[in-house]
């Protein structure tokens, strides 16, 4: 993506003048993917034009790697200078223990308040009174993909919703088509079964479970029906032997599959691949069912250092996260959703419309991270790993394990 393009150089000298250095700023993130890789250039290149240097800390492998692998380096002493990484329980640890700079004074200048939205991104960043993070995009994640050719190349009429999906399956099994493409990540895992929380129970069945912690109902008749769906996925996966989530969308953009569960970033390897949302593959919201989307996505956090000018070079990127003109290049290339009402989403697509129509319902739902402790959200994954992976795991024992989990949950 060409930034010189959206962001003219006289504008963000500029808005960024208060932060004149020229500091060297490694930064870590887990985009890696093809549209991943163009999002964070936007960002790394309009950082430059700070007169700062952006060093790229690439970590392959997604979140599941990247985390523990970010938060060992800041226990152990070696920060860097800036991190991507999800709002989550597990970064409110560091935060508490005193390793995490708060950059409330940028946020104050600049007004993030009456311009950021929803408000819930800046809570989950609050700590004490104090903003520790950037948000930097919203991401939901309850969504299914759909390759539009594969349904109308086979007589087959383009899934509205679950049931629809399910009914397809035989007829794609029959030309040789997986009906669900999935990557075999703990993590993927573990996404799928909670979209099904929420598209399939429901946020009101979301909320009990997890903000609750009713143990008794998640045993009951009402999260039943996620593990029937959760089985039926399970079914729908076979043969879907890939290990990365733009792997598993790769078959979907090929053909080789008819649909894909996964939030949606997925839009910009759709995009990068030269599709078009509506003519050549279809999104739908809460699986058809419930749509309501979870609104947490990434943020940027800045280990506290003893060096000035880092500091002024961790401000300078803040505030370009958070600039208009940088918001709108890096979610259309991202497939997200911009973090501010005033970005320009003029040449938005049907899906980034439909989420945003979602978002003002006021649609939204607390990300699983944010809700239960690190430990918590480990043991739902190695849970959902076991029963997805095991054909011979009935619903019945899956159900009856998450029970337990919950019920000693934190």
């Amino acid at each position: 993506m060409n930034v010189s393009k959206a962001i003219s150089l006289g504008v963000l000298t500029a808005a960024f003048s208060q932060f004149s250095s020229a500091a060297n700023l490694e930064v870590t993130h887990w985009w890696t993917s093809g549209s991943e890789a163009a999002a964070i250039r936007v960002i790394a290149d309009a950082y430059k034009k700070t007169g700062n240097t952006w060093t790229d800390g690439a970590i392959a492998g997604a979140g599941g790697i990247a985390r523990p692998l970010i938060t060992s380096r800041i226990i152990g002493g070696d920060p860097m200078g800036a991190t991507q990484f999800t709002h989550s329980q597990a970064m409110r640890e560091l935060i508490e223990a005193g390793l995490m700079r708060d950059i409330t004074e940028v946020a104050d200048a600049e007004g993030w308040k009456t311009k950021i939205y929803p408000q819930s991104l800046l809570e989950s960043c609050t700590f004490e009174g104090k903003l520790y993070c950037v948000p930097s995009n919203i991401h939901s994640q309850q969504w299914l993909w759909l390759n539009n050719s594969v349904y109308t190349n086979n007589g087959l009429a383009i899934p509205q919703n679950w049931s629809e999906f399910v009914a397809s399956a035989p007829k794609l099994r029959e030309k040789g088509i997986i009906p669900l493409a999935q990557g075999q990540q703990s993590w993927q895992k573990q996404l799928m079964f909670n979209v099904l929380m929420v598209s399939i129970g429901g946020p009101e069945l979301f909320e009990r479970v997890y903000g609750k912690l009713d143990a008794d109902y998640a045993a009951g008749k009402d999260v039943a029906k996620v593990f029937k769906a959760a089985d039926e996925a399970r079914d729908l996966m076979k043969g879907s032997n890939v290990q990365a989530w733009n792997e598993a969308t790769r078959l979907v953009i090929d053909g080789r599959a008819g649909g894909q569960i996964m939030g949606d970033w997925v839009q910009g390897e759709f995009t990068q691949a030269g599709l078009k949302a509506g003519d050549d593959f279809t999104c739908v919201a809460g699986l058809g069912v419930n749509e309501y989307i979870t609104a947490a996505g990434d943020a940027f956090y800045f280990p506290k250092v003893d060096d000035a000018e880092t500091i002024k070079a961790q401000n300078a990127l803040a505030s370009v996260i958070v600039n208009p003109e940088t918001q709108a290049a890096f979610t259309k290339a991202k497939g997200a959703l911009p973090i501010r009402r005033d970005v320009d989403l003029s040449d938005a697509t049907p899906c980034m419309k439909k989420g945003i129509e979602i978002l003002k319902q006021g649609h939204i739902v607390e990300s699983i991270n944010t809700m239960v402790s690190p430990d918590t959200v480990g043991r739902v994954t190695d849970l959902m790993v076991e029963f997805f992976a095991d054909p011979s795991f009935t619903p019945e024992q899956a159900q009856k394990e998450f029970a337990s989990i919950i019920s000693s949950a934190d």
